[in-house]
């Protein structure tokens, strides 16, 4: 029990925390049955989205698809749509994947070691460590940014929290003060006081903190300072064409390529650069596709991580239905038809104009 991080004994942060923990925990739909199916749906949803956000989408999710024979057996079409507006979908991919590796080898029960929940699709150490111990009750930390923020203020440690060695070496350090037992609310307690109490942005609630006697950063007034992270390069912005095609009362649609930024997923027809009516109309002749008439109607941007789009979207009524494209209505697309967050923005152009 003499581990430290930084200089600091990490022992005595043990008790303090837990009975915080156990006085005041949120109620969350999670944590009301701790499976390792829901932890693990739970944490993949919670990656950099809000609990808030989350709750419906949860619960949505488990009631359609409420195990891990379930999840592997779901429709593609299904599973994208329970997943819509979460956006990164190549995490629900990963989630059916895995959930496809422990029907095959463990017999749709899931494994508890860590080296195995490492070797499934999409989970990483964090997201083992999250499934062990919460789940499980094993001594496996899982370290994220809310873990790290509350590590590093308690330190007054200026090591980059970006880099993933720094979440190694914090994770090791707190391995070994694991309570026997207790081993799902001590991790769980270190989410929840970074989530609600050590907040990011220089803004911690230190007066409510029941680790406020131990941490440096707060006895030098200095939480604003921590936690470090090296500066994100520029993102890059993309100018881009959308073509809500129309005909009659439907759209088309066209699939993404299967690699790549929201790879395989249904989009509206769209081109790199904003086209002026003159190149909009050469590359509907290029294409092959009619059109009756064409007008803009809308702009939107989306912020990918390392990459934004500002879009200029044009509705073009066809006479016909072009080939190489979905046609559907638009209410085959609120229903049933996964789309990314990227174009909500232009459904509600879609429906038809009053005559």
């Amino acid at each position: 029990m003499g581990a430290e991080y930084s200089g600091v004994p990490l022992a005595p942060l043990v008790e303090p925390l837990l009975r915080w923990y156990t006085a005041g925990a949120r109620v969350l739909p999670w944590r009301a049955n701790p499976t390792p199916y829901r932890v693990w749906i739970s944490e993949i949803m919670l990656q950099q989205t809000r609990v808030e956000a989350v709750k419906p989408y949860f619960e949505r999710f488990v009631a359609a698809l409420p195990g891990v024979v379930e999840l592997a057996a779901a429709p593609e079409e299904l599973l994208l749509k329970l997943w819509e507006g979460l956006g990164y979908y190549n995490r629900v991919r990963n989630l059916q994947k895995a959930a496809r590796c422990i029907v095959e080898q463990y017999g749709g029960h899931f494994p508890a070691a860590r080296n195995e929940l490492l070797a499934l699709p999409g989970i990483g150490a964090y997201t083992a460590g999250a499934i062990a111990s919460i789940a499980f009750g094993l001594p496996e930390p899982a370290v994220d940014g809310n873990v790290l923020r509350v590590v590093m203020r308690v330190a007054a440690d200026a090591s980059d929290v970006a880099d993933p060695a720094t979440r190694e070496v914090v994770a090791a350090a707190l391995k070994p003060v694991y309570p026997a037992g207790r081993c799902s609310e001590f991790t769980q307690s270190l989410m929840e006081l970074g989530a609600t109490v050590c907040l990011p942005n220089g803004r911690p609630k230190c007066e409510v903190c029941p680790l406020a006697a131990f941490c440096r950063a707060h006895q030098g007034g200095v939480e604003g300072k921590f936690p470090v992270k090296a500066p994100k390069k520029p993102r890059r912005v993309e100018a881009r064409t959308i073509l809500l095609l129309c005909c009659e009362d439907r759209v088309a649609l066209r699939r993404r390529p299967s690699s790549g930024l929201l790879a395989g997923l249904w989009e509206f027809p769209g081109v790199e650069g904003e086209l002026d009516e003159t190149a909009l109309d050469a590359l509907l002749h290029t294409a092959g596709i009619s059109a009756l008439s064409a007008a803009r109607v809308g702009t939107a941007r989306h912020i990918f991580t390392h990459l934004e789009w500002k879009m200029t979207a044009w509705r073009i009524e066809c006479p016909l239905p072009a080939d190489g494209y979905r046609w559907v209505t638009v209410e085959e697309l609120e229903s049933g038809i996964s789309l990314p967050s990227a174009f909500k923005a232009f459904r509600s152009l879609l429906r038809r104009r009053e005559r």
